[in-house]
């Protein structure tokens, strides 16, 4: 399964209340409705959130470093700089620069932006003609998923005359909860209201693109990040190496799916401020999603001796996972539950938590870990995604279908997208299922028009649902920008789904190298041995596989089985 660092958690640091975007952004009105739009589908799991929200109630201390023992004999890696630079960090998001320039100078547009109602609506069109007119599906779906999401946000957010002037100041916009819940859009706002009579407070624009580095993560709207580029941008202008706005970079290259960006850009901002906290966390992102495990964790113990907190615990939790350190990653998230305060961190954490229930296969307790995510945010969107994937998991598939239609119907994001269509294609509906597909599709090629690498999204969708040509040149290319054990993994699955299993069968391996405990690698390492003629091995890795997550996928359990089915027949 995809890598979850860029799902990132909020992060905290100090002076918060100061950062920002563009000129042209203060001038306007987010393109966020979204993020407020319907609520969770109800069902049989509300009471479980009911009985969670019970205990929701945390007493509030200090985080404590973790104090756990390195995964090697590591020095720490520190950046070299002053001591500690003035000013803090800053709330959550990802990122990197180089956009195209803004449209309109002046922060205003043409038009309204659309309500979460219309984005729905335009989704549901999509699906609609492509059932019509098979041939222009993908066509049809990536103009009104470009319309959906970006209506209203070709500028740097609107503004209409009329706006309100009863704005909150802008020190109570930009606090790490308001960037991390659904205030978020109030957050924005705010910015934006500060700005146009402060224009030139350059942590304010450090701030605004922050936020909207976070809204298009957490909206799937990626038109956001040339906007957050032109913000930083705008800050630095103002304050050349400020620290704010160089991790603000940083988290953008991220967000990209520019590591190597995120990486320069996170030492930059360690050299002016060693202690940010944000800095430190991309840091760790980048030095993961580059495949450089040991320099990560050299990197989560350096930032856990600096920055200890939840932000840093998550990292730290990640890195352990990926060396197949599960007690580890769960004992470290624990203790960044029970640190929690704000609705956002805590319904961040408990996610975090029922993802490494789900993958070790433990359904039940991901569910109780998503109530209690959904307990203080009812549309937190990836507990909601969790809870829809382990009801499927758990034979829920009613539940399921009614989960991810909610969630991809306000956040067609590839993920959700692919495990709706392989649910319904699982049930017999491939027409249904075919339209999610061209979805994804419509979502990368927007996706690609904003600055974003999505080879790897690209790879593993196209691999089973789409060209397979397509598909292997995409996890080529990732390959070699990067060699992770999800890049490996893409690559082997791409080349196998194009008859290349010689090719393949060492980069399944790769995959497995670390001891990341995840079945869809099990799988299509056991497939890729059968066809290859190892059938022993294969046998004992789609064992492997379905002993560690049986639902781990709609279709590919149930691959999985059938397979291990005819090479025990064959024995």
């Amino acid at each position: 399964m995809a890598p979850r660092t860029n799902d990132n958690a909020p992060e905290h640091e100090e002076n918060s209340t100061a950062t920002g975007a563009d000129a042209a952004a203060a001038g306007g009105k987010s393109d966020s409705t979204a993020t407020t739009g319907s609520k969770a589908t109800t069902d049989g799991t509300d009471e479980r959130v009911a009985a969670v929200r019970r205990l929701a109630a945390m007493r509030p201390h200090r985080p404590a470093r973790l104090g756990v023992p390195p995964l090697g004999e590591f020095e720490d890696e520190a950046p070299s700089g002053p001591k500690r630079g003035s000013g803090g960090g800053s709330p959550q998001g990802p990122g990197l620069e180089g956009a195209a320039p803004l449209e309109d100078g002046t922060g205003r547009s043409g038009g309204g932006e659309k309500t979460a109602d219309q984005r729905v609506t335009a989704v549901r069109r999509a699906a609609a003609a492509g059932r019509r007119h098979r041939a222009l599906h993908l066509a049809g779906c990536a103009a009104l998923l470009a319309v959906a999401l970006t209506a209203g946000s070709i500028a740097i957010g609107a503004v209409h005359d009329n706006a309100p002037t009863n704005v909150a100041p802008a020190s109570a916009a930009v606090s790490p909860g308001l960037l991390t819940t659904g205030d978020l859009d109030t957050a924005i706002t705010s910015l934006q209201a500060h700005l146009r009579t402060q224009p030139r407070d350059f942590t304010s624009w450090a701030t605004l693109g922050l936020a909207y580095v976070e809204q298009a993560r957490t909206n799937g709207d990626p038109s956001r990040y040339p906007q957050a580029a032109q913000a930083f941008k705008r800050s630095l202008s103002l304050s050349p190496d400020n620290d704010q706005a160089l991790a603000g970079r940083a988290a953008l290259a991220a967000a990209r799916h520019d590591f190597e960006d995120a990486l320069k850009y996170a030492d930059q901002a360690l050299k002016v401020n060693p202690y940010s906290e944000r800095a430190l966390c991309t840091r760790v992102d980048a030095l993961v999603e580059l495949g450089r495990y040991t320099d990560a964790s050299k990197a989560a113990d350096t930032a856990d001796d600096r920055r200890p907190g939840i932000p840093v615990f998550t990292r730290y939790a990640y890195v352990h996972e990926l060396r197949g350190d599960v007690r580890t990653a769960q004992r470290v998230l624990d203790q960044a539950l029970s640190s929690a305060v704000t609705p956002g961190d805590i319904a961040y954490v408990a996610t975090q938590l029922g993802q490494l229930a789900w993958n070790q296969g433990d359904y039940d307790t991901a569910l109780t870990h998503y109530a209690r995510a959904l307990a203080v945010d009812e549309n937190y969107v990836p507990a909601l995604e969790g809870r829809a994937r382990a009801q499927a998991a758990s034979g829920d598939t009613t539940g399921a279908l009614n989960g991810l239609r909610d969630v991809v119907s306000r956040y067609p994001l590839p993920g959700p997208l692919v495990e709706l269509g392989e649910l319904y294609e699982s049930a017999g509906d491939k027409v249904k299922a075919d339209d999610q597909y061209a979805l994804v599709d419509a979502w990368t090629a927007l996706a690609r028009a904003n600055g974003v690498n999505a080879d790897l999204d690209t790879a593993l969708a196209a691999a089973d649902h789409g060209d397979k040509a397509s598909a292997l040149r995409a996890a080529r290319a990732e390959w070699d920008r990067r060699q992770t054990v999800h890049t490996a993994d893409a690559l082997a699955w791409a080349l196998h789904v194009n008859g290349k299993d010689e090719e393949a069968l060492p980069y399944a391996r790769k995959a497995t190298a670390t001891g990341y405990r995840n079945a869809a690698f099990r799988y299509h390492r056991g497939i890729i041995e059968r066809a290859t003629g190892h059938s022993e091995d294969a046998r004992e890795h789609l064992r492997a596989a379905l002993g560690l997550n049986p639902g781990f996928s709609p279709l590919g359990a149930r691959e999985a089985r059938k397979a291990l089915k005819d090479l025990e027949a064959a024995k």
